[in-house]
């Protein structure tokens, strides 16, 4: 199940990366991506495929770092933050900033929790 759960988020980390990249397109182009909804969701369930696999790997006798489940549970804020402010009442100028820097942290935190995982296989 390690295996799975190392692809899965390698899937999270490009995921992340799009989405970021759309974001930031966004943000400073003011470009609409009709399906910029969509690859939010797809992210934000493939973080959550990853919580349940990892809870799941948390009797496994792998030696990973406990800073590998700290941030990869940090990662929860922005994520949630990104999807909490495409409904509120800001501009659209305003929610696209914030969907980027919300993104990119997210990015940052997933790349770190990768990078924490695949050095301890």
């Amino acid at each position: 199940m390690t295996g799975i759960h190392m692809v899965i988020g390698l899937a999270v980390v490009v995921s992340y990366l799009l989405l970021t990249i759309l974001n930031y397109l966004r943000m400073s182009r003011g470009k609409t991506f009709p399906w910029a909804n969509g690859l939010s969701l797809t992210a934000a369930g493939l973080l959550l495929v990853q919580y349940i696999l990892g809870f799941a790997l948390l009797g496994d006798d792998g030696d990973i770092t406990p800073l590998h489940y700290i941030l990869a549970i940090a990662a929860i804020v922005p994520a949630g933050a990104e999807h909490m402010l495409a409904s509120s009442e800001r501009s659209e100028r305003d929610k696209n900033r914030l969907a980027f820097f919300a993104s990119f942290a997210v990015l940052i935190l997933v790349v770190i929790v990768y990078s924490l995982g695949e050095s301890n296989n």
